[in-house]
């Protein structure tokens, strides 16, 4: 029988679809022809896989070759099919043995010399092919990279000949092996001088995954302290470093897999379209909220994005996804990311300094501020207005403030306090957690109604609120919620109830 049967794998946003490759042989005029929804890259491989096999000193079958790639409605993409199906012409035309190919899965793109190219989305490949208990075969490119998915069984390989050899029972393809992992390298908080106020609410945000907005004029450290954040992150774990990875895996722009571990930090500039940041394409593939999944999105000079490209946040700062749809699919991408945005509390940028440099009128200053609407305004949990310092504060000589590692014990003591009681950090609660997890006394009940009244809050920024407020309290490691955390918390909002947060 001229059939033989592959297995493979596609991809669909962050997932790896099961492909099987069949290869039939038939009489008639040579011809070799691809279906099952092949795009370009797809189907120019027929070329390329012909070059290859010559080249490994086997023959290519001059016969009707037909391909199918099942299922059907699946689109297939990329060159990540060539070598399934150059080893299913080999397997067909009797050239290696069928029985060889039961167990495994392959991917690679072929060069025409025979040698195995690096493709993109191999992590999601070597998880899914643990989960349905097969072997994999990557080019040696992707070797560091499939090892990171766990229980799998991938083997690395440079050539078409190699793989034939290694079916054939000559020599064996060596294991894949991760990379030793290196230590991240992150901007210390002793960096930072002064600014007691926003140091304190980055570590309130780090401590409950909230989100956060800096207000302050031009080179008050607004930057400075945003990428300070995923210093003092807690480490994220296994779970979390493996979606971040699969993420990065797919989308074209490659993935360090000595870095892995890392919580990523995107800042991308203002100018970034909607696209760009929720992601698109013909192929859907991630954007900057999905490559900051589990980690750290600052969004610097927030006035000046478009407004279309900030009310995309929206949904996915409440839901931590995104869907990309297309006309002829929609995918599915993680965007659990943590905010952190900057922004000058007025046009010049000095409204509210000392030095008395602003000459915009309040009108301006409100239509700048209305650039960010309320309903985005109020899903950032605190909003800090960051002075500019003295130069006295600035000199070389001043006192440093506490190092990142000092304050990301007392960070992970507050994150393993909530996932002990929740499982998840405060700021991911739901509306009946929040109410369980975060109850007040009546007197500071009293005090948030009033608060609420005066600054004519919605009942998303109260659960906001309450939310904050126990994370100040786990800082404190105090098991209920006092005077003092409520008190602070509210301060964090009061720029909601100014004009522009009103938009």
């Amino acid at each position: 029988m001229s059939l033989a049967l592959v297995h493979s794998r596609a991809r669909t946003g962050v997932h790896a679809p099961p492909v099987r490759v069949e290869v039939h042989l038939s009489g008639g005029l040579p011809a070799t022809q691809i279906v099952g929804l092949p795009e370009a890259a797809v189907r120019e491989s027929r070329d390329r896989v012909r070059a290859a096999i010559l080249c490994a000193q086997y023959e290519f079958p001059a016969r009707r070759i037909t391909i199918n790639l099942a299922p059907a409605d699946l689109p297939k993409e990329g060159g990540r099919f060539d070598l399934p199906i150059a080893l299913g012409i080999l397997a067909a035309s009797g050239q290696i043995d069928r029985q060889a190919l039961d167990g495994w899965e392959f991917l690679g793109e072929l060069a025409l010399t025979g040698e195995l190219r690096a493709i993109d989305g191999v992590l999601p490949a070597a998880i899914a092919a643990a989960r349905a208990g097969r072997r994999l075969v990557v080019p040696a490119g992707n070797a560091a990279e499939a090892a990171l998915a766990q229980q799998v069984d991938a083997q690395a390989a440079r050539t078409l000949l190699e793989v034939c050899a290694a079916l054939n029972g000559s020599k064996a393809l060596p294991a894949a092996q991760a990379l030793p992992q290196l230590p991240g390298v992150f901007a210390d908080m002793a960096d930072v001088r002064g600014q007691a106020r926003a140091r304190r609410a980055l570590e309130v945000a780090a401590a409950g995954a909230h989100h956060l907005l800096f207000v302050g004029s031009p080179g008050c450290g607004k930057t400075l302290l945003a990428s300070r954040l995923p210093g003092i992150l807690p480490e994220a774990s296994q779970a979390e470093a493996l979606e971040t990875a699969a993420i990065a895996s797919v989308s074209g722009r490659g993935l360090d897999p000595a870095r892995w571990r890392q919580r990523p930090y995107r800042a991308p500039h203002h100018t970034a379209s909607a696209v760009a940041l929720v992601g698109g394409g013909t192929h859907p593939r991630p954007g900057e909220i999905s490559l900051a999944h589990n980690g750290v999105l600052f969004l610097d000079e927030l006035p000046e994005w478009s407004r279309h490209a900030l009310e995309v946040l929206r949904e996915p700062l409440e839901s931590g996804t995104v869907t990309v749809s297309r006309a002829a699919r929609s995918t599915d991408f993680p965007a659990r990311f943590q905010l952190v945005a900057a922004m000058n509390p007025c046009p010049c940028g000095w409204a509210g300094d000392a030095s008395g440099r602003c000459r915009c009128s309040p009108d301006i200053v409100r239509r700048y501020r209305a650039r960010i609407s309320g309903p985005l305004l109020e899903r950032i949990d605190l909003h800090v207005e960051v002075p500019r310092l003295s130069p006295q504060e600035l000199r070389p000589q001043a006192p440093a403030g506490e190092d990142s590692a000092t304050i990301r014990r007392r960070v992970e003591q507050a994150r393993e306090r909530q996932l002990a009681r929740a499982g998840k950090p405060n700021a991911r609660l739901g509306q009946a957690e929040t109410e369980r997890h975060c109850r007040l006394h009546e007197r500071d009940q009293a005090l948030l109604e009033r608060a609420i009244e005066q600054l004519r809050l919605s009942a998303r920024s109260m659960h906001r609120i309450l939310r904050v407020a126990r994370s100040i309290a786990d800082l404190a490691g105090d098991a209920d919620i006092g005077t003092p955390h409520l008190t602070e918390a509210i301060g964090y909002r009061r720029m909601e109830a100014g004009d522009g947060g009103q938009g």
